[in-house]
């Protein structure tokens, strides 16, 4: 399989993956620029699983709409506000497109929102051939012309939706803003760098999200920690402080509730260690 665009990408943070687990292996690639404002990332897991054995892929995803078009199904899918969870078995493949955030809205016609926490069957948002002619490209999951054919299918398919609108592109600026500036840690700090009120400011993100926009830092704040906890555990007290939690307790309970698992433990994973 072709490597990520970088050893650590801000893509592959949110991954909560067990290195030991080499069941399966994902290409990622970056979107054509014309469709830039529109996907973020494709990505096309392969996998492979002796009887009786499965891998459950557990993802922080990012505040944005998913298209899957898998062997066995096809979906489009809101953000899961907690951890989203996939179980792995057999033999199989995907093709996936991560979008921009300002893009579900564009393709569903209607408030994300109504989408959060589930998802839609893909034939009934974007018709079924595009279905149809990303598995008649995937004939040979393991040779990676096949998957940059699928892959560049869904993008054809997504392209159609272009332009975005202006509402669109001050999303993706929002998103963007508080992803990459980790002095970021209250609303009102989003509501001055745009100009907008904090009630303006949930609708909008209600509308084209479908989350808060408390959840969008504090989201940024985990995808942080999925980071600096892959290298070992280290001084959780100086991890805590410098994401902006009051204390290492509260750093504690906010990433086990939404992960399942302690900080210490998550390292672990990357050291050797237990992973629970």
């Amino acid at each position: 399989m072709t490597k990520p665009d970088r050893p650590l990408d801000d893509v592959e943070r949110a991954h909560l993956v067990d290195p030991t687990d080499t069941t399966y292996a994902i290409d990622r690639f970056a979107p054509s620029p014309d469709v830039a404002d529109l996907v973020r990332r494709h990505w096309v897991p392969v996998w492979h699983l002796p009887e009786g054995r499965s891998s459950e892929q557990s993802v922080l995803q990012y505040p944005v709409c998913l298209i899957v078009v898998a062997h066995d199904y096809a979906r489009f899918y809101g953000v899961q506000s907690g951890l989203s969870r996939t179980t792995l078995a057999g033999r199989g493949w995907a093709a996936g497109v991560m979008l921009q955030p300002g893009a579900g809205r564009l393709i569903l016609r209607q408030d994300v929102s109504t989408v959060t926490d589930r998802h839609l069957e893909l034939s009934d948002v974007i018709g079924s051939e595009v279905v149809h002619d990303v598995r008649a490209a995937m004939t040979d999951p393991h040779d990676p012309g096949c998957r940059r054919a699928a892959a560049g299918t869904l993008e054809d398919a997504v392209r159609t939706f272009l332009p975005v609108d202006d509402e669109g592109l001050l999303v993706n600026a929002i998103v963007d803003h508080v992803e990459h500036d980790p002095s970021v840690r209250q609303v009102a700090q989003v509501c001055d760098a745009f100009g907008l009120g904090e009630r303006a400011l949930q609708r909008l993100t209600r509308r084209r999200l479908g989350l808060t926009p408390k959840w969008l830092i504090q989201r940024r704040r985990l995808h942080e920690a999925s980071e600096r906890l892959r290298e070992g555990p280290g001084d959780l007290a100086a991890i805590a402080h410098d994401l902006g939690y009051a204390d290492q307790a509260h750093f504690t309970r906010d990433f086990r509730r939404v992960t399942g698992m302690t900080p210490g433990g998550f390292a672990r994973r990357f050291t050797g260690g237990a992973d629970r």
